[in-house]
């Protein structure tokens, strides 16, 4: 049995589904987006007003200058939430 006709067909499917569904994939570019006109959220201001607040609250234990240039570098996709140990577990440092 010859397989190249069934290899043949098998990548043209998959070629059509990608071109029918491909716009039912998200963007890459939408979650770097800066502003959200609709909701008027710039999303880097809100991570670095969290990094001020985290600082505020945790003092020494928080590096904010190293979590405001992570809020730059991702371009506020993670925003820290004080009060969520996991988004804030990077900029943490223990004194001894």
């Amino acid at each position: 049995m010859n397989a190249k006709p069934l290899v043949l067909c098998t990548v043209v499917v998959v070629a059509l589904s990608l071109l029918h569904f491909g716009d039912a994939l998200p963007s890459i570019g939408h979650y770097g987006k800066r502003f959200d006109a609709m909701g008027g959220i710039d999303f880097i201001q809100v991570c670095l007003n969290n990094c001020v607040q985290c600082k505020t609250m945790l003092g020494d234990y928080f590096q904010g200058q190293t979590c405001a240039l992570s809020c730059l570098k991702f371009k506020g996709k993670a925003i820290p939430d004080c009060e969520d140990i996991a988004s804030i577990a990077p900029f943490l440092n223990a004194l001894e």
